[in-house]
């Protein structure tokens, strides 16, 4: 079997390794490989996915997959790049999220097969360990100063951290050695956060049963233009539940990263080959304006996460609005596309003067006057000159929306009661 680390480099998708060789090594043969995923939200998100994708590209090359939910360790919050105390959500949150994120993961994991892949719930065992049980058994092999030095608790101490988030590093740890015991799991992986947590429990595994080879490698943690992560706490964070990021917006997003991030992202969030991918990037690097990196990027993304419906969808509804063509889209569509912009009104009706100075899109009447007169005003994809037309819900669309249109890119959502 080829060995998939050599891909996994060329994506730059590997920061950390505990033995580079030693995981290559592994690797070339097939292997168990689990990785863990927090349930502290109802949905995942772009930065969860890209170990989603690892765990895809891992077991498309043959090895055995484990994604393992943390219902219990969601329980105790994991400290890992939080500079204060989580707080503790109910059982019956947690019980919700854990499902919805089963559910997502069912859909990128195959888990026809166990041989191939499985879904556990750490809660399954380490719901039952007894507190006197997990410091005879488990504790009593870290040292404090071993897990103060740890940077997940290291950056904490200044501020504080709780003995419920100082246990998270030893809980996480034995997870990694019930699944080496139960499941034949020589290979964890993570974000590059969980660096920490994944060595905890290798150090776990040398002392109890040091026979064993295993090994631990990060993901690095992807980031946004503004050099942020892609995470569920960011503010507009990108999430794989539809409902909360709609595949249009997912599409736009990604259509509007830098040349710099769509060439990169090309080789982290695609399964597009080597060859096809320097292939794109030679000609979007030859015609930038084009934005063929960027197309393509939005349409894999779309499609790998929702569906080719979707990105085709998402693609149509973007030409629609460069196009003007706003009469072609559903109100599902209008609503998605243009739905950040709207502008309640709280009147019956408005000339297109005062919407427009409403809509912060004239400064003045005058200027309402001069853009209308000038050709410059559409309405519900319509030329308008009369500053004094009237907009009302009879010639709204779905007798609710009027949509004006300023110049070739300026978009304006009035919402009529």
């Amino acid at each position: 079997m080829k060995n998939v680390l050599d891909d996994l480099r060329y994506r730059g998708l590997i920061k950390d390794y505990s033995n580079e060789d030693e995981m290559y090594e592994l690797l070339n043969t097939p292997q168990t490989i689990y990785c863990g995923f927090d349930p502290s939200a109802s949905s995942m998100h772009v930065g969860n996915y890209v170990m989603i994708s690892l765990l895809m590209r891992l077991q498309k090359a043959g090895h055995r997959i484990i994604a393992v939910v943390g219902g219990a360790t969601g329980m105790i919050g994991d400290p890992s790049g939080k500079s204060k105390e989580r707080n503790l959500q109910d059982e019956s949150t947690l019980k919700a999220n854990t499902e919805a994120i089963r559910h997502q993961l069912e859909r990128f994991i195959n888990l026809d097969d166990p041989k191939k892949g499985i879904l556990l719930n750490n809660y399954d065992w380490l719901g039952s360990l007894k507190l006197l049980d997990m410091l005879r058994d488990y504790g009593k092999y870290f040292n404090i100063n071993y897990l103060l030095n740890k940077d997940i608790i290291a950056s904490r101490l200044d501020n504080g951290i709780s003995f419920t988030e100082f246990t998270y590093n030893i809980l996480q740890a034995i997870d990694f050695l019930h699944l080496l015991r139960t499941q034949n799991c020589h290979i964890q992986v993570g974000g590059s956060d969980q660096w920490g947590n994944l060595t905890s429990g290798l150090e776990l595994i040398r002392k109890l049963e040091p026979n064993q080879t295993c090994s631990v490698m990060t993901c690095h943690l992807i980031t946004r233009a503004d050099g942020k992560k892609f995470g569920k706490s960011e503010k507009g964070a990108l999430f794989l539940n539809p409902k909360l990021t709609s595949p249009y917006q997912l599409y736009q997003y990604f259509m509007n990263v830098t040349d710099e991030d769509a060439c990169k992202y090309l080789k982290v969030f695609t399964f597009l080959e080597k060859e096809e991918i320097e292939k794109i990037i030679v000609e979007h690097l030859a015609n930038p304006g084009v934005r063929i990196a960027q197309r393509r990027l939005a349409y894999e993304i779309v499609k790998d996460i929702h569906s080719q419906d979707d990105a085709n969808e998402a693609i149509e509804m973007s030409a629609a609005l460069f196009k003007g063509d706003i009469k072609s889209l559903t109100k599902n569509q209008l609503e998605d596309v243009l739905g950040d912009l709207t502008i309640e009104m709280h009147q019956d009706e408005i000339m297109l003067e005062d919407a427009l100075i409403l809509a912060k899109a004239a400064s003045s009447k005058r200027e309402a006057r001069q853009f209308c007169e000038s050709n410059a005003i559409s309405v519900n994809g319509e030329k308008i000159s009369d500053p004094k037309y009237v907009l009302n819900k009879n010639n709204a669309l779905f007798n609710q929306y009027s949509v004006i249109k300023r110049g070739k890119k300026l978009y304006y959502l009035l919402k009529h009661e």
